[in-house]
C-alpha cells in the first residue's frame, strides 16, 4: 500500500499495519459506515462500466496487455532480469534526480530519539506516485539492518499485513531470488506480489537491493487475490559518517489498483506508526533470531560485489553523505522544488474553490470526531470536484495530511 506502500521493504513493500491504518474515534462512525458505502458503490460502478466498455468497440482494435514477462527474451534466462544496469539506475534514483517539470513534494517528517523518517514524493507522467525515503536508525551497523530488512521470517511475526511469503526460485548465477508475498489490508482484497530481487556489496559496508515484479510460470492468478502489476523498488543502507547510525534510503513505486489521493493521504497519517514498530522489532532482533533464519543465509550466500565502474558512483554518493552529515533538520518545512526554491503560492480561483471546500469540510468533521475513513473520504471529494492537476492535488493533500 503506498504504503503506501514508501515503506516496509519486504524487500521493499511499503506496508501498514490494519490498527495504523484505520482507527475510528467514538463520534464518527455512522460517517465512516457512510464513507465506505459511498466508495465501494463508486468502485462497483467503475469496475461495471470497464467491463461493457469492450463491448462497444472493436476487440481486433482493443491494446493487448503486456506483462514484465512478454517482454523478456527466454532464450537469456532469469539471470538478466535484474542486471547491473538497474544497479547503476538505482544509485542515481537514490539521489533524488528527477526528469524535468517533475519535483518532490513533502509529505512526512518526524524523529524521536531511537529514528528519524523523512518521506517525499512525485507524479511521474509516465507511471504511479514516486516515494523518496530516508530513515535513520540511531546504534545500529548496516549490517544489522541489511539483515533485519532481509529476513523474511522475522518479518511475518511483526509485520501483521504480511500473511504469506515463499520463495520461488534462486539464480545462484546472477545471485537473483524469487519471491511471493501476499498482504492484506483493511478493507482491501489481499494483494499478491509476485517479485524478484538482488543485492550488492559497495567497499565502504554499503548495501543495495533493487526489486521488480516478474510474472512467475509456477503462479497462476488466482480470483481471491489482486495482482500488483507494476512494482519497482530499490534501497541504500550505509553508515552515517561520525555517528553511532546508519540510514536506510528508499525509491519505491508501484501500481496495486487503489485511488492515488486515498493511498498518499492513509500512507501519511499511518508511516510513522509503522516506523516506529519497526524500530522497536530492530531492537529485539537478536542474534539468535538472526542466525536462524532461512531468508538471511541465502542473501550472504548470493549477495555480490558492486561491479568496479559503479564503485565511482557509489563512492561520490557516500562523499556527498560525509558533507551532509549533521546538517539534517526534521520538522514542518515548506513544499520546495528540486532546486531548493520554495513553490509559488499565489492566489487563484482554484486556490479560492478548495479553500472553500476545505471549509466546508471542517464544518462536516466538527460535528463529531472525526475517523481516518472520513478524512480519506475528503480527500477523494477534493480530487473528483476540483480535478486539480497533479501539483496542486499533492500539496492540498500535504496540507490536509499535516493538518
Amino acid at each position: 500500500m503506498a504504503k503506501t506502500r514508501l515503506f516496509s521493504s519486504n524487500p521493499g513493500v511499503i506496508s501498514l499495519d490494519s490498527n495504523d491504518f484505520w482507527r475510528e474515534n467514538g463520534g464518527g462512525g455512522w460517517a465512516t459506515a457512510i464513507v465506505v458505502l459511498l466508495l465501494l458503490s463508486w468502485r462497483l460502478l467503475r469496475a461495471f462500466s470497464r467491463r461493457r466498455a469492450p463491448l462497444s468497440g472493436d476487440p481486433k482494435s482493443m491494446p493487448t496487455p503486456t506483462t514484465p514477462s512478454s517482454t523478456t527474451n527466454p532464450s537469456l534466462g532469469i539471470s538478466n532480469i535484474i542486471s547491473d544496469a538497474d544497479l547503476r539506475d538505482l544509485i542515481t534514483s537514490l539521489e533524488g534526480k528527477l526528469k524535468d517539470k517533475e519535483r518532490w513534494e513533502d509529505v512526512i517528517d518526524k524523529k524521536n530519539e531511537h529514528v528519524s523518517y523523512n518521506a517525499k514524493c512525485c507524479r511521474p507522467k509516465d507511471g504511479p506516485l514516486k516515494y523518496l525515503s530516508v530513515t535513520i536508525f540511531e546504534r545500529c551497523s548496516t549490517e544489522l539492518l541489511r539483515d533485519f530488512y532481509m529476513d523474511n521470517e522475522y518479518r511475518k511475526v511483526w509485520d501483521k499485513t504480511l500473511i504469506k511469503h515463499d520463495q520461488l526460485q534462486v539464480d545462484e548465477t546472477s545471485g537473483t531470488e524469487f519471491g511471493r508475498m501476499i498482504k492484506k489490508f483493511p478493507l482491501l482484497t489481499p494483494r499478491e506480489y509476485l517479485l524478484a530481487w538482488r543485492v550488492w556489496e559497495g567497499k565502504v559496508k554499503a548495501f543495495y537491493c533493487y526489486v521488480r515484479d516478474y510474472e512467475h510460470p509456477s503462479v497462476p492468478r488466482q480470483r481471491k487475490y489482486v495482482r500488483v502489476g507494476f512494482f519497482r523498488s530499490g534501497w541504500r543502507i550505509r553508515k552515517i559518517p561520525g555517528r553511532d547510525a546508519c540510514e536506510i534510503t528508499m525509491v519505491h513505486q508501484e501500481d496495486a489498483g487503489l485511488n492515488v489521493e486515498m493511498a498518499k493521504l492513509a500512507f501519511a497519517k499511518g508511516i510513522w506508526n509503522y516506523v516506529c514498530k519497526m524500530n522497536n522489532a530492530l531492537r529485539e532482533y537478536t542474534p539468535r533470531i538472526r542466525s536462524r533464519s532461512i531468508s538471511v543465509a541465502t542473501l550472504l550466500r548470493l549477495i555480490q560485489k558492486v561491479p568496479p565502474m559503479l564503485e565511482a558512483d557509489a563512492e561520490i554518493s557516500q562523499q556527498g553523505l560525509s558533507e551532509s552529515a549533521g546538517s539534517r533538520t526534521y520538522g514542518r518545512q515548506a513544499v520546495r522544488n528540486v532546486s531548493g526554491k520554495e513553490l509559488s503560492r499565489s492566489p487563484s480561483k482554484k486556490w479560492m474553490a478548495n479553500g472553500l471546500l476545505l471549509l466546508g469540510g471542517i464544518v462536516c468533521l466538527s460535528r463529531g470526531r472525526s475517523g481516518l475513513g472520513t478524512q480519506l473520504a475528503m480527500a477523494c471529494i477534493l480530487k473528483k470536484l476540483m480535478k486539480h492537476g497533479p501539483a496542486s492535488g499533492q500539496v492540498e493533500t500535504n496540507r490536509v495530511a499535516k493538518g
